[in-house]
C-alpha cells in the first residue's frame, strides 16, 4: 500500500515557501516518541470549545483502533494554522513525523503544494471503505482534479445563520431574508429595546472573510481566477461596504462587537439579544441547547443574492456557504500508510460519523450517516441544503495567503470602525494593498514558489 515518498523532496521549496510566506510563530506538540511502527501518530486541532468531549472521543476512538488493529494512537495537536503548517514543513524536511493530519478543508490547496500527503487512487480510496461512501459535494476541495485528491471528507461545517424566531414575529417578518440587502432591513426592523439585528463578530480570525467570499461569489466574483487575484474589484469593495455599514451606517450591529470573536458573538445570540447571527454552523447546537433561545430559533440559508440587486446577475454563483470542514491527509513520508488507511476506515464508519455528531454537532461527509441524521433532525434541513450549495474556494497553495490578505483588511479597519465610519479613500486604499499581496504570492506559486 505504501507509495513512498513520490514527490515530496522536490517540493520541499514549496512547503518552506508556503510556512514564511505565512510568517508563521510558534511550534505545534510534536516529537519523535510516535515512531514506534505499533503507534500511530494522529495530528487535529485543538478544541478549546469542547474538550471534555474531545478527550472522550480520543479514548473511545483509539480503544477501538487497538481493539481491531492491535496498535495505539499517538494524539497530537495545533492551535493555529501557522502551528499546523509548521509541522508540516519540519515533517516534509525530516521525513518523519504525525502519520495523519485533519486539516480544515481550506488548508488543503496548500497541503497539496507541498506533496508531503499520499494521493487517493484507486487502491487507496478501497482501502478507506470507499470513494462513493462520501457525499461528492464534501470532495469538491480534496484536490485540484478528481483524479488528484489527497483529502479524505472527515467533517462538514457548512455555514449558514441562526435566527430568533420570536423576535421576528415581534417584528412582523413572516418570511427569511434571501439577498443581502433583505438582512440589512430586517436587522433595522429587529434593532431597539437592547436588542439588536445581528450578532456579528469583527475581530474574529476567520469570520470576516467568509462574509465577504460569499457576498463576492454571488455578485460573480471568484476572488482568485486562476493565477489571477480579484480583491480591488467592485464587487469586493461593495461586500467589505456593506458588513462594515452594519455597525457604523445601519446600526444593526452592537458597537461592542468591533473587538469581538465567534464565540462572543455567538453568546449574544443565545442570551437572545440578536436576532439573526451569520455565519454559523451545526457546532453552535451544542451552546443554544439550553440557552434563552432553546426552542426560540431555527436555522436558515444565508442569503445568496448580492447586496445592491434583488436578483442573482447571470453571472453570480449560488454560494450559499464555503466548502468548509475537516479532511484527513495520510502523509507520504512514513512506512504507516497502511495502519492510517485502518484509522480513517474506522472514523469514516457510519456509527462514527454519528457518533462525532453527537459530541460536536459536526455534519457527517459519509452519507448513511448523513441521511440518517437528517432524517431524525429534521431542523437541520437547511444545513444540509447549505452543504449541497457549498463552494470551495479557489484550490491554489497560494490561498492561506489571499485569505489573510481578506483578513487584513478588516483588521486594519478596526480603529477606523470604534471611531464610527471606514470611508471609501481608506478602503480602496486597503483593497489595492491586498491585492497586490495576494497577487504577488499567487505569482509566487505560480513560478514554483521561486
Amino acid at each position: 500500500m505504501s507509495t513512498g515518498r513520490r514527490r515530496t523532496r522536490v517540493l520541499v521549496g514549496a512547503a518552506v515557501v508556503a510556512v514564511a510566506a505565512l510568517s508563521l510563530q510558534g511550534c505545534a506538540v510534536v516529537d519523535g516518541s510516535g515512531d514506534d511502527p505499533d503507534t500511530l501518530r494522529v495530528m487535529m486541532g485543538a478544541d478549546t470549545t469542547y474538550p471534555k468531549e474531545r478527550a472522550q472521543w480520543q479514548r473511545e476512538t483509539a480503544a477501538e483502533f487497538k481493539r481491531t488493529t492491535g496498535a495505539d494512537i499517538q494524539w497530537e495537536t495545533y492551535s493555529t494554522p501557522q502551528e499546523e503548517l509548521t509541522a508540516i514543513q519540519t515533517s516534509v524536511i525530516s521525513g518523519q513525523g504525525p502519520d495523519v493530519y485533519a486539516i480544515g478543508t481550506t488548508f488543503t490547496p496548500t497541503a497539496y503544494a507541498t506533496g508531503a500527503f499520499v494521493e487517493m487512487g484507486p487502491e487507496q480510496w478501497d482501502a478507506v471503505g470507499g470513494k462513493d461512501q462520501f457525499a461528492p459535494a464534501s470532495l469538491g476541495i480534496s484536490g485540484p482534479s478528481t483524479s488528484k485528491q489527497i483529502g479524505i471528507p472527515f467533517a462538514s461545517r457548512p455555514f449558514v445563520m441562526a435566527v430568533n424566531t420570536e423576535l421576528l414575529a415581534r417584528a412582523g417578518i413572516t418570511d427569511l431574508p434571501t439577498t443581502w440587502d433583505e438582512l440589512t432591513e430586517d436587522a433595522r426592523k429587529t434593532t431597539g429595546d437592547g436588542v439588536h439585528g445581528m450578532a456579528i463578530a469583527y475581530a474574529d480570525g476567520f469570520d470576516p472573510w467568509k462574509f465577504v467570499w460569499g457576498m463576492a461569489q454571488n455578485a460573480g466574483n471568484t476572488i482568485v481566477d486562476g493565477g489571477t487575484a480579484e480583491i480591488d474589484a467592485p464587487a469586493v469593495e461593495q461586500a467589505y461596504r456593506t458588513y462594515f455599514d452594519w455597525v457604523t451606517k445601519d446600526g444593526v450591529v452592537d458597537p461592542a462587537a468591533i473587538g469581538w470573536n465567534n464565540p462572543q458573538a455567538l453568546a449574544q445570540f443565545a442570551d437572545g439579544k440578536a436576532a439573526f447571527f451569520p455565519m454559523t454552523t451545526t457546532t453552535s447546537l451544542n451552546s443554544l441547547k439550553g440557552s434563552a433561545v432553546d426552542g426560540k430559533y431555527e436555522y436558515a440559508l444565508l442569503p445568496t443574492v448580492p447586496p445592491g440587486a434583488t436578483e442573482r446577475p447571470a453571472d453570480g454563483i449560488e454560494a450559499a456557504s464555503i466548502l468548509s470542514g475537516d479532511n484527513l491527509v495520510v502523509a507520504d513520508y512514513g512506512s504507516k500508510q497502511d495502519l492510517s488507511f485502518d484509522f480513517v476506515r474506522q472514523v469514516s464508519s457510519p456509527e462514527a460519523q454519528e457518533r462525532y455528531f453527537e459530541l460536536f454537532g459536526q455534519l457527517p461527509t459519509n452519507t448513511v450517516a448523513a441521511d440518517r441524521i437528517a432524517e431524525q433532525n429534521p431542523d437541520l434541513a437547511p444545513i444540509v441544503r447549505a452543504g449541497e450549495l457549498s463552494k470551495p474556494t479557489a484550490f491554489t497553495g497560494a490561498w492561506s495567503d489571499v485569505q489573510l490578505s481578506l483578513v487584513d483588511v478588516v483588521v486594519q479597519s478596526i480603529p477606523s470602525l470604534k471611531s464610527g465610519e471606514v470611508s471609501d479613500d481608506q478602503l480602496r486604499k486597503r483593497l489595492a494593498a491586498a491585492q497586490r499581496d495576494a497577487q504577488a504570492t499567487l505569482d509566487r506559486q505560480k513560478n514554483g514558489g521561486l
